[in-house]
């Protein structure tokens, strides 16, 4: 009885690491849309990397940024909130993808002529449709005179891209505040520069963080960086940890930390904020 339990607990584990592995087979290009101006149509191209075809069904749902990044599935807007999901149509609504494969997913914009100028937001969400393996339920499994292992994973597993409109004029200003320099965890063994981002304005600001340290001989390198960092509508800030690249057990000495936040390369790379923080 315990071997069968044993063997049964090995093979849902397996099966678990298996759905959750397959997420990394999909490739989404590009990781948001933004629609400003007279743009009205985009597409995403979904990629399967994996050995096997795969399913996705796709929606658009609405989600709440919170301090620290981290997202909220929500259906009412807030204060501020605005979702896009009404002023856009999209298709297919399901895809299967060939193994080395890809589909393209095709957006489109339809503003009222009454739309409010301001930024809205929803996401488009890929869920993989998992399949079953091995027995179809666990009553054939009872049928086969339990010889099998049977598990059936009816997990959606998948990724999803923040969809924009800004309409009108949209405007967004963004500081960097209350540095502070964090001792060493187990996941950070170089420690911690915590951080926190001040967005001001009617859109949302996106970005790469880069962290350099400078010594007081002024030799200056990279000590950290965070690439794709977004403070949405309306949060007013975004709390950030960033690890420091150290080796283990290494301490900087006096000198200069500085934080930068500016815009993608694809986007200019202009600096939008700056902040540091002085070691003794």
């Amino acid at each position: 009885m315990h071997c069968t339990l044993h063997r049964r607990c090995l093979a849902a584990l397996a099966l678990l690491l298996l759905s959750s592995a397959a997420l990394a087979d999909l490739m989404l290009f590009p990781t948001r849309i933004v629609f400003d101006g007279k743009q009205r149509a985009a597409q995403v191209e979904l990629m399967n990397q994996g050995t096997v075809p795969e399913t996705y069904r796709i929606r658009l749902v609405n989600r709440r940024m919170g301090e620290m990044g981290e997202f909220i599935a929500i259906d009412t807007p807030g204060p501020g909130e605005q979702f896009s999901e009404p002023l856009l149509r999209y298709s297919p609504r399901q895809v299967t993808i060939a193994p080395g494969g890809s589909q393209v997913v095709r957006i489109l914009l339809r503003k009222p002529e009454d739309l409010a100028p301001g930024e809205y937001r929803s996401h488009l969400q890929f869920d993989r449709v998992a399949e079953a393996s091995g027995a179809s339920s666990v009553e054939d499994v009872a049928k086969a005179g339990g010889r099998d292992v049977g598990v059936v994973i009816n997990a959606l597993i998948g990724a999803s891209i923040p969809v924009i409109v800004r309409h009108g004029e949209t405007q967004a200003k963004v500081s960097l505040s209350a540095l502070a320099l964090l001792p060493a965890t187990s996941a950070a063994p170089g420690g911690l520069i915590a951080l926190q981002m001040n967005r001001e304005g009617n859109r949302s600001v996106y970005g790469d963080l880069s962290v350099t340290f400078t010594t007081p001989a002024g030799v200056t390198f990279e000590v950290a960086r965070a690439g794709g960092v977004a403070v949405y509508v309306p949060n007013a800030l975004r709390r950030a940890q960033l690890p420091l690249q150290l080796p283990a057990g290494t301490a900087l000495p006096g000198g200069t930390l500085r934080v930068s936040f500016r815009d993608r390369p694809e986007a200019g790379g202009k600096v939008l904020a700056e902040a540091a923080l002085q070691l003794p």
